[in-house]
């Protein structure tokens, strides 16, 4: 594709997908009985996060462009209840935010930028919305690899491990 905005479209595509590698990575470093691990009531889990990010996905992008990003339907506050009960079911709600996110994406165009929608009747360019949602989505995924690296007894390092740089460089260059 030759045009910036299939260009813009494509990155941000790849963008978002290792947003959820890394969170995935993240997810896969902590057991079962971790996941709803809350250092007090005004902490979030990671099973938490979770919910609230899929709540947020299927708001945002389920009718992306059709109507508001807030979803009249969405209940925010009670993405912030209860816990997820298995691995399992925390991916599954996990993958599934994750697949409103890439149909919509991958069902614009670079007309598509410039068209307006809303969330909560502001008005933003298609362009300024998925900025914000990339920015919303990176910064809870960074509570999940910080939550996870806390409470993991055998953490793998998702990027160049501390002392390790000149190695990692070294090995980049060549």
């Amino acid at each position: 594709m030759n045009n910036i905005g299939n260009h813009y479209l494509e990155t941000v595509v790849h963008n978002f997908e290792e947003l959820k590698s890394l969170g995935e990575k993240s997810i896969a470093q902590v057991n079962e009985s971790q996941i709803n691990f809350a250092e007090n009531e005004d902490s979030n889990s990671v099973a938490i996060i979770v919910k609230h990010l899929h709540g947020n996905m299927k708001s945002r992008w389920e009718n992306f462009l059709l109507v508001d990003g807030e979803s009249v339907a969405r209940d925010r506050d009670s993405e912030f209840e209860g816990i997820i009960n298995t691995k399992e079911e925390l991916l599954s709600i996990w993958n599934e935010g994750w697949e409103f996110v890439f149909k919509a994406i991958r069902g614009l165009n670079e007309d598509d930028l410039n068209k307006t929608t809303t969330i909560r009747n502001e008005p933003l360019s298609v362009l300024q919305a998925i900025q914000r949602q990339l920015s919303h989505y990176s910064y809870h995924v960074g509570q999940i690899v910080y939550l996870s690296k806390q409470l993991s007894s055998s953490w793998v390092s998702l990027s160049v491990p501390k002392g390790k740089s000149k190695e990692f460089n070294k090995r980049m260059m060549n």
